[in-house]
């Protein structure tokens, strides 16, 4: 299942979220692809290791920041952010792949972005980035 986290649909988003979930941060640090844990006010929760080395931030420097307005400011658009908001306003679970381009602090860098939330789960949204080489 991790092996397609990025890519493919899962059978049921609270699944997946299930799954990241129960991870331990050991087992997120180990993932190859960008992890980002958000509560439902969008402060983040939890960070993993291959997200801090491709944007030069520590996990202790943006827990409990902001994700949209604080730490991806380029994610926050009715692409990412409002797809959330919406979700959360009418408690309706969210997966979605998007094609995305990452500019905040970087040189545009190419990711596939999948983006989940679900009101059967503990109400923690999650954003999967893996970057496109």
């Amino acid at each position: 299942m991790l092996a397609t986290i990025t890519t493919a649909k899962n059978e049921t988003v609270g699944g997946l979220l299930g799954v990241l979930e129960a991870m331990t941060d050991a087992e997120l640090d180990a993932l190859p692809f960008g992890v980002i844990q958000f509560s439902e006010q969008f402060l983040v929760q939890r960070y993993n290791r291959c997200e801090a080395l491709n944007t030069g931030l520590n996990a202790e420097r943006v827990i409990g920041r902001h994700v949209f307005t604080q730490l991806a400011q380029c994610m926050n658009n009715f692409m990412v952010a409002q797809r959330f908001e919406d979700a959360i306003a009418t408690n309706t679970p969210l997966d979605a792949a998007i094609d995305y381009v990452l500019t905040w602090r970087m040189r545009p860098t190419p990711v596939l972005l999948r983006i989940l939330w679900s009101p059967h789960a503990s109400r923690s949204g999650f954003l999967v980035l893996h970057r496109i080489s």
